[in-house]
């Protein structure tokens, strides 16, 4: 890899890491469906005028982002508001890599290895850390959230992964912007719902704090980091890509600590170590058997 590319992928992993700091201190003044309606509506327009529509039909596209986006982020949001931690929700969200695994196997019919079912194993105990040390900043139902918001993600994964396998490999920009397009209904329709004083309120309120914080996640986090990052995807090879990664929840520990002043506890540490090797050992397993069985 080029240096400049390991450069541009670094800074993309760091940028998604401290992201979760940013939504913290964004949900201080904003409600988590009124964070999310903005940061579509801004991840929309006008950038939709200018980029090409993805060939698969508005159906597909619509389904896509009910799950990656309007159910992904609603349930992280809202996750983070009522008792979850930013580093322990970077960590978490990661079990979308599992999720994509299991759906994989009755929606389009693959095989996991004994590595991948290893690797969840030894992920979801670092969950089980987690959850054996709900109170304070943690609690039951931002626990449940976050696994939703990585189930909602992994059952993303699965229909862009029809997409492409359908319809060839879409921009990912332009999936990106239309898909943001179709999150808004829902999540507004659900604010306004659920929570039409909150929703209401954080958009006469703002201060420079929501703002600076929603500039951050749509403009950083979600179009920059989306368009370098599936560049490097179209360059190299995924294998060769997915690892970094791995960084997201050192750098979202990392920004929590000094963004947030969030204290870095032996069990999170633990927890953190636990859902990191599952993951390593779902990325690498087979391919440390290789070697040593040459």
């Amino acid at each position: 890899m080029q240096p400049r590319h390991l450069l541009l992928a670094l800074t993309v992993v760091f940028f998604w890491g401290i992201n979760f700091a940013i939504i913290k201190l964004g949900l201080r003044q904003v409600s988590p469906l009124g964070l999310g309606v903005a940061r579509f509506v801004l991840a929309t327009f006008p950038w939709i005028f200018f980029v090409r529509r993805p060939q698969a039909p508005l159906s597909l596209i619509a389904l896509y982002s009910f799950f990656m986006f309007a159910l992904q982020f609603g349930f992280l949001f809202t996750g983070m508001q009522v008792g979850m931690s930013a580093g322990l929700s970077s960590l978490l969200l990661q079990l979308q890599v599992f999720f994509t695994i299991g759906l994989s196997i009755p929606l389009l019919g693959e095989r996991p290895t004994i590595w991948q079912a290893l690797g969840a194993i030894v992920s979801f105990s670092g969950i089980a850390v987690v959850a054996a040390h709900m109170g304070g900043d943690i609690s039951g139902t931002g626990l449940v959230l976050l696994i939703c918001a990585a189930a909602a993600w992994g059952t993303g994964n699965i229909v862009s992964r029809i997409i492409s396998n359908t319809y060839g490999s879409e921009d990912m920009l332009g999936l990106v912007c239309w898909g943001s397009l179709f999150a808004i209904p829902p999540l507004l329709g659900i604010a306004l719902v659920l929570e039409p004083a909150a929703f209401m309120n954080s958009f006469t309120q703002f201060d420079w704090v929501s703002v600076g914080s929603i500039a951050y996640i749509v403009y950083i986090a979600t179009l920059f980091g989306f368009v370098v990052w599936s560049s490097l995807l179209a360059r190299y090879p995924v294998a060769m890509i997915a690892p970094f990664t791995l960084l997201v929840p050192v750098f979202g520990f990392l920004g929590s600590s000094v963004l947030l002043g969030e204290p870095m506890q032996p069990w999170k540490l633990a927890a953190a170590a636990l859902v990191i090797a599952g993951l390593v050992i779902n990325l690498f397993g087979a391919r440390f058997s290789r070697l040593l069985t040459r």
